[in-house]
């Protein structure tokens, strides 16, 4: 799916379940990795992200496109737009939105570098910074701590 279509696609979307149609652009933005979109209060553009635009996410796609169409349209009509606000929450629900984004693996996973476990309740404590043993103690015990792996 190109930019043309999905500017096409919202524009659909917007008449079909808001009656009002989308007067704005549409972008695709292929560095969001956590969210599926974005409204943008100052110029009413929509970011869609790029990763989505594949076949086989397309629901995911429409869930995304209405929870972005429900910011947009409580904004300009000067209601609650934002996530807990009760117009959002009910405009979201009625037009059948998804609250979250699913996730498509996407998602960086952190490196635990370091290791610590207690020496009294053997409790262990995955870190990517390195502690310094002799200030801090297990946080359930107030035993030693010890490193007792480092992936780095």
């Amino acid at each position: 799916m190109n930019q043309a279509e999905l500017q096409n696609l919202v524009e659909e979307i917007s008449l079909q379940y808001f009656h009002i149609p989308f007067k704005h652009e549409v972008k695709i933005n292929n560095r969001m990795t956590t969210t599926g979109g974005r409204y943008f209060l100052k110029d009413h553009h929509i970011d869609i992200n790029g990763h989505f635009l594949d076949k086989k996410y397309y629901a995911a796609l429409v869930g995304i496109i209405k929870h972005e169409l429900t910011h947009y349209h409580l904004h300009l009509a000067g209601r609650g737009y934002q996530h807990r606000n009760r117009d959002f929450k009910n405009l979201l629900a009625a037009v059948g939105g998804s609250r979250y984004t699913p996730d498509i693996g996407l998602r960086r996973r952190q490196n635990r570098n370091y290791i610590y476990e207690c020496k009294n309740c053997h409790f262990q404590y995955p870190r990517v910074r390195k502690v310094n043993t002799k200030k801090y103690r297990c946080g359930k015990c107030g035993g030693r701590l010890t490193l007792i792996r480092k992936n780095k």
